[in-house]
């Protein structure tokens, strides 16, 4: 089966929350989920000082559905959603 890159956006409950840390315990989960070793984070402005942290992961296709790491990650401490906007098979 193929690789897919997944694109993982986090927000956060309010400006206030620091996201370094979120984006260490993230990490951990999607670590946990899938053994990924490459991963890239960025920070996107939202509006009012709010950031969604977003973070893009490889893993294989035949682990199938996020949904158990998203329920994973919206229970962590300062999270108020995350969804996965895009996934995508890796290409070579």
């Amino acid at each position: 089966m193929a690789q897919v890159v997944v694109t993982l956006k986090i927000m956060p409950k309010s400006p206030d929350i620091d996201l370094a840390g979120l984006e260490i315990k993230a990490k951990e989960e999607i670590v946990k989920f899938c053994n990924s070793q490459e991963l890239k984070v960025q920070i996107q402005p939202i509006a009012f000082g709010l950031k969604a942290l977003i973070i893009y992961f490889v893993m294989e296709e035949k682990i199938g559905s996020t949904e158990a790491l998203e329920q994973d990650i919206a229970k962590l401490d300062g999270v108020e959603s995350v969804e996965v906007p895009d996934v995508r098979r890796a290409v070579g």
